[in-house]
C-alpha cells in the first residue's frame, strides 16, 4: 500500500509537484522538436543530431553545472534554472517560422544542460528532506509513480498537440510547464540541500570525483544502470519498423506497443510503491529480470497482442528498477554529494540511450528488428549474470540526522504533545549503518 506521509509536508508536495509537471513539459519538447526538425529538413542525420545535442553533449558538462549553483539557495537557483528553460523554449517556438538548424540545435543543447541540471538538483534537495526523516523509499516511490505516468502520458498528448495545432503550440506549451514548475517551487519552504561550502567548487568536484572512486557499490550501481540504459535504448528507435514491418500492425500497432511498455511502467513504479517493504536489491534485480524477459518475449513475438503482454511486462520491470536504482545510490553517498552524484546519474539517463539509439539503427539496418530486440536481450542477461556472480552487496550510508521536529513535521503533531511511539532518543540521533549482503 502506498505510504503517503511525505504528502503530508507542503514542501514535499511542492517539490513533487514541480517535478512532474517538468517531466510532462519535457515530453512536449522533445515530440515537438524531434517532427519539426524532420519535416523541416527531412533528413534523420539531422533529427539524430538534434537528439545528440539534448542529451550527449549536455550530460558531459551538466555535472559541474550542477557543483557550480548547488552552492546557491535552492529556492531562488531553481526557479531561475526552469525559467531559463521556458524562455529557451519560446526562443524555440519563435524559431518554427523562422527557422534555422543551428539555432534550434544550440538551444536544445543549452536546454539539455539546464533541464540535466534541474533534475539533479531537484533530486538532491528532495532525498536531503526525505533522508532526515527517514522517508526516502516512500518519497522516491510518490516521485516515481507520478512520473511514469507523465512518461506514459506525455507522447500521446504531446502527439496530439503537434497533430492539432503544430510544433509552435507544443513547444508554447513546454515553455509554459517551466514557468509554472518555476512558481511551484519558488513557493515552496524548506528547501535545501546540505553541500561542504568551505570546500569550494573544485573541492567539492574532487569530493564527487573521491565518491565514484572509492564507494564501489555505487559505482557499480552506475555502470550497471549505465549499461542497463544502453541495452535498453538499442531497440527503441526501431520500434516502428518492428510494428509496422515486421508484425504489419501499422501506426495503430506502433502506438499500443508503446503504450502497452508505458503501462507498464505505471504498473512497476505502483509495485515499488506498494512493496516497500522488500529489499531494494531485490526489486532492482527482479525489475532487470522483468526487462530482460519483456525484450526476449518481443524478440520472439508473433503478432501484436502477444508483443504488446511482453512490452507492458518489460515496462513493469523498467518502472520499478529504475527508482530502485536511484534510491540505492541516494542511501549509499554522504549527503554533500547527492546533487553532484544525481546529476551524474541523470547524465548517464541521457547519455547513453543515445549510443543505444545508435546501435539499434546499425542492427536493424543489417538484419531485422528482432535481432535488435534479441541483442538488448543478450546483453542485459550478462549484466544480470554478472550481478549474480558479483552481488553489489556492500556500501556504508551516510549520516543523517532527525531531530524531534522533524519527525513532527512528519506526523502532523508538535514534540510537545506527544509523536509517534516508536520514534526513541536513539533514533533522533546521527546514525551509520553498514548494508551487507542480507540487504540483497
Amino acid at each position: 500500500m502506498l505510504d503517503i506521509r511525505p504528502l503530508r509536508s507542503s514542501t514535499f508536495r511542492h517539490l513533487a509537484a514541480g517535478y512532474w509537471v517538468n517531466e510532462l513539459g519535457n515530453w512536449f519538447g522533445e515530440i515537438a522538436l524531434a517532427i519539426l526538425v524532420y519535416d523541416r529538413t527531412r533528413s534523420p542525420l539531422a533529427t539524430a543530431t538534434l537528439f545528440v545535442m539534448l542529451r550527449f553533449l549536455p550530460a558531459l558538462l551538466a555535472p559541474l553545472l550542477t557543483v557550480r549553483i548547488e552552492s546557491l539557495p535552492p529556492r531562488a537557483a531553481l526557479p531561475c534554472l526552469y525559467l531559463l528553460e521556458g524562455l529557451f523554449f519560446g526562443g524555440m517556438a519563435f524559431l518554427v517560422h523562422h527557422f534555422t538548424l543551428p539555432g534550434l540545435l544550440g538551444l536544445s543543447a543549452l536546454d539539455g544542460m539546464l533541464a540535466i541540471t534541474a533534475k539533479a538538483l531537484t533530486r538532491g534537495i528532495s532525498a536531503n528532506w526525505l533522508l532526515k526523516r527517514d522517508l526516502l523509499r516512500q518519497g522516491n516511490a510518490i516521485l516515481n509513480l507520478g512520473t511514469m505516468v507523465s512518461m506514459a502520458a506525455g507522447p500521446a498528448l504531446a502527439g496530439a498537440a503537434v497533430a492539432w495545432k503544430g510544433a509552435s503550440t507544443a513547444l508554447v506549451v513546454d515553455g509554459a510547464t517551466f514557468v509554472a514548475t518555476a512558481a511551484i517551487i519558488a513557493t515552496a519552504s524548506g528547501l535545501s540541500l546540505e553541500i561542504d561550502r568551505e570546500a569550494g567548487f573544485s573541492g567539492r568536484v574532487r569530493t564527487g570525483l573521491e565518491v565514484l572512486r572509492s564507494y564501489s557499490a555505487v559505482r557499480r550501481l552506475l555502470v550497471a544502470v549505465a549499461f542497463v540504459f544502453l541495452l535498453g535504448s538499442i531497440p527503441v528507435p526501431i520500434e516502428v519498423v518492428f510494428a509496422k514491418q515486421t508484425l504489419h500492425a501499422g501506426d495503430r500497432g506502433y502506438g499500443l506497443l508503446l503504450g502497452a511498455w508505458g503501462v507498464g511502467m505505471v504498473a512497476g513504479g505502483a509495485g515499488f510503491a506498494a512493496f516497500t517493504q522488500v529489499r531494494l536489491m531485490r526489486v532492482l534485480a527482479a525489475g532487470t529480470v522483468l526487462a530482460l524477459l519483456g525484450y526476449i518475449g518481443l524478440a520472439l513475438s508473433p503478432t501484436l497482442a502477444v508483443a504488446c503482454l511482453f512490452s507492458a511486462l518489460g515496462g513493469t520491470g523498467n518502472g520499478a528498477g529504475w527508482i530502485a536504482a536511484v534510491t540505492a545510490i541516494q542511501e549509499r553517498i554522504p549527503v554533500t554529494t547527492l546533487s553532484a552524484v544525481m546529476s551524474v546519474l541523470e547524465g548517464i539517463s541521457q547519455l547513453m540511450p543515445v549510443v543505444g539509439f545508435i546501435v539499434g539503427g546499425a542492427i536493424t539496418a543489417a538484419t531485422s528488428p528482432r535481432d535488435a530486440y534479441a541483442v538488448s536481450a543478450a546483453g542485459v542477461a550478462l549484466v544480470v549474470l554478472a550481478i549474480a556472480l558479483r552481488p553489489i552487496d556492500r556500501a556504508r550510508l551516510s549520516p543523517v540526522a532527525q531531530d524531534p521536529a522533524t519527525v513532527a513535521d512528519i506526523n502532523g503533531c508538535t514534540p510537545k504533545e506527544g509523536c509517534n511511539a516508536s520514534v526513541n532518543t536513539q533514533e533522533l540521533m546521527p546514525t551509520a549503518r553498514t548494508l551487507t549482503v542480507t540487504d540483497l
